[in-house]
């Protein structure tokens, strides 16, 4: 279901593994000339930000089975929070977006909901994991950079 640009979270697919594939991109086009620019993102609050009702959506276009569906719908909705600050507390409110940093499925939720970026070319390479994203361009010219 991830992409092969998802690293992280399943077999051949470390983290580590990638670092070493764009060291050995990198040192290859320093070899053969050519210039290597990246683009890494860190998305602000990715796992505050996550719609919902849009996550859901697209696990039902993936073709979950409806009861993982609902079973991730219950551990998403009605979620509330409150905020303490020595012997103050505020009231308690309910979440509208977001998911639990903490959660052991969070992350692969969240990849899901990237999933569908917008795929790379034969000069840009996409790795994810998680909340941050990679965009590896390789060119000889420096002017294909800026745009």
């Amino acid at each position: 279901m991830l992409r092969d640009e998802q690293f992280g979270f399943r077999p051949k697919h470390s983290t580590s593994l990638k670092l070493a594939r764009l060291d050995e991109r990198i040192t290859r086009n320093f070899g053969e000339k050519r210039l290597t620019g990246a683009v890494f993102l860190d998305l602000a609050k990715a796992f505050d930000t996550v719609w919902i009702d849009g996550l859901l959506y697209k696990l039902t276009l993936l073709n979950f089975p409806s009861y993982i569906v609902h079973t991730i719908s219950t551990y998403l909705k009605d979620r509330t929070f409150e905020m303490s600050f020595q012997t103050a507390t505020s009231t308690r409110r309910g979440m509208r977006a977001g998911e639990s940093q903490g959660g052991m499925i969070s992350p692969v939720l969240f990849s899901l909901c990237v999933n569908d970026m917008p795929p790379h070319s034969h000069r840009v390479e996409l790795a994810h994991y998680a909340d941050h994203t990679v965009y590896i361009a390789t060119s000889r010219k420096p002017t294909l950079f800026v745009s």
